[in-house]
């Protein structure tokens, strides 16, 4: 029998903290992004679903219900859907015909692009509540910790394509007169040797 660097009432205590912060925070961020989707008529799972398939740039469902946290019928079923309205479309690779791919179509990036444009920060309740350390360190917080656990329950691919999707943000879009806008790739500077 191997040796436990912790108490039953340390891990106790430790797990209900997480599990009633988390259920707080979830109500709230659930609360605030069904209130900014709500103009594309989009529920959550398919906001997630354009987003995934945005970063990814065509992924299988797989993938999809993976990245997006949720069971892989929920995917393909709130998938469907958005296929049904015209914002995604599903495919099969020669090479992998076991497996179905979404890709959004060009309707489906306008609206996730939309969204994007017009998320507004003021009403949202978390962001806001982290402001005061903002305010008073300087910078947001890092959430490192929090990071490394989902690291540990959902792996290396899990964080990358989390990592991924806010790089993409970080390099595709521009912060102007306080609206997110995507770069215009046809106005970039390239710079030969």
């Amino acid at each position: 029998m191997t040796e436990k660097n912790y108490t039953m009432k340390e891990a106790m205590i430790f797990s209900q903290r997480i599990a009633q912060l988390s259920k707080a925070l979830w109500k709230s961020i659930e609360k605030d992004w069904q209130q900014w989707i709500k103009p594309a008529d989009l529920n959550i799972n398919e906001h997630h679903i354009l987003w995934i398939a945005y970063h990814l740039n065509g992924s299988s469902i797989s993938d999809v219900a993976k990245f997006g946290v949720m069971h892989v019928s929920t995917a393909f079923n709130f998938s469907k859907k958005l296929e049904e309205r015209g914002l995604l479309k599903f495919s099969k690779k020669e090479s992998d015909k076991r497996n179905t791919y979404i890709k959004l179509t060009e309707k489906g990036e306008e609206v996730l692009l939309s969204l994007m444009e017009t998320y507004d920060p003021d009403k949202n309740s978390v962001f806001s509540g982290a402001m005061p350390l903002k305010n008073l360190y300087g910078k947001f917080p890092e959430i490192v910790e929090m990071m490394a656990i989902v690291r540990n329950v959902y792996g290396d691919d899990f964080m990358e394509i989390f990592e991924r999707s806010f790089e993409n943000i970080e390099n595709e879009f521009d912060d102007k007169d306080g609206y997110l806008t995507k770069k215009d790739p046809s106005k970039e500077l390239v710079i030969k040797d």
